[in-house]
């Protein structure tokens, strides 16, 4: 192993955490080890001091209690997220945190909780919620599958690309086949199950970003990934 180190921040996990999300950070870990670096965990929730030296972001999904419980945290470190995005530094934000991400979701009963607009997305709770099972097609990734619970209906605006196209399951509004966004390397998605364990190439992705960003140049190991294959051919036989 280098004495190379990168360091994840988990935004909010005391409150954003309610689907597993957490795995996110820990395959993150596991995987920067075996591709020979040092991974430092970090933590940060409202009112603790945003760390100055970040590699990779990661954050899950909540309620809407715990989405109103950090918004205007959210929005006061909005500034410092958008310009680590600028520079580069790769972000996974699962759910209620990708929502958070984009201009705004508004709560069933209309209320308002503003984005920090780094996505150029849009939610509006829906009437009924998007459950089970799902499977996307990306460009990049190939086949994405995860596990989605949500009632908001996302759109993308002109300066969003989608994550994936839906195969199986709703995806951002069960509509017009896209799921997640993405902006530089920034990727914000619906898909719980966790979804890096199912999914390692998403996160050799942000792990290649964040190596480069760093220290200029990356040389990962081979991985045998046969046990994230089962789980996958598992996994895409359930049923919705």
């Amino acid at each position: 192993m280098s004495d190379k180190k990168i360091r994840i921040l988990q935004l909010y996990p005391h409150d954003m955490n309610i689907y597993g999300d957490w795995g996110n950070t820990l395959v993150l870990k596991r995987r920067l080890e075996w591709h020979g670096y040092h991974a430092e965990l970090l933590a940060y929730n409202p009112g603790d001091s945003f760390p100055d030296d970040v590699d990779i972001i990661v954050g899950g999904g909540g309620q809407d209690s715990g989405q109103s419980r950090i918004g205007a945290d959210l929005l006061a470190i909005g500034p410092r997220l958008i310009e680590l995005a600028e520079d580069g530094t790769p972000m996974l934000l699962i759910c209620g945190l990708y929502q958070q991400f984009g201009h705004f979701f508004k709560t069933k009963d209309g209320t308002i909780i503003k984005g920090i607009g780094l996505l150029d997305i849009e939610t509006h709770a829906g009437p009924e919620r998007l459950i089970g099972n799902i499977t996307t097609e990306s460009n990049d990734f190939g086949t994405i599958i995860g596990y989605e619970n949500h009632s908001g209906q996302t759109t993308l605006g002109p300066n969003a690309q989608a994550l994936g196209k839906v195969i199986r399951g709703g995806g951002n509004n069960g509509r017009d086949e896209s799921e997640g966004a993405r902006y530089r390397n920034v990727i914000g998605t619906y898909l719980h199950g966790s979804l890096l364990p199912k999914n390692p190439r998403i996160a050799d992705y942000l792990i290649e970003c964040a190596v480069l960003r760093k220290y200029g140049e990356y040389h990962p190991q081979v991985i045998d990934d046969h046990f994230a294959d089962e789980a996958r051919a598992v996994a895409i036989k359930r049923p919705r």
